[in-house]
């Protein structure tokens, strides 16, 4: 029996090396990304009390230029609502309890 070689080479690194972020872009997007959660967080916080007690671990689509939000037992559904009523804004998605967390790490 013979030995055949791999044809491919394991390639090791970036997909992209040239698209690097400086430390600075970083914490800019962050920065952006820590905004835009605090200006829905108002929203949710502001519902959240009255809403729990009805639609407790529902999920809830918020979009803050509006003030509009989006309440289903699915969080497909609301992100779709979301998505439907506003395609070219950004949203950002709760989970009706104590918390307001939608995922786990």
């Amino acid at each position: 029996m013979t030995d055949t070689k791999p044809l491919r080479t394991a390639r090791r690194g970036r997909i992209f090396p040239e698209i690097q972020w400086t430390e600075e872009q970083k914490a800019q997007w962050r920065a952006r990304q820590e905004a835009f959660y605090q200006r829905c967080k108002v929203i949710f916080d502001r519902v959240q009390p009255e809403l729990i007690k009805t639609h407790y671990n529902w999920y809830m689509a918020v979009e803050p230029e509006s003030g509009d939000y989006f309440i289903d037992k699915d969080e497909i559904v609301a992100m779709n609502m979301s998505r439907q009523k506003h395609p070219n804004h950004l949203f950002f998605l709760f989970r009706i309890n104590e918390t307001g967390i939608s995922g786990t790490i």
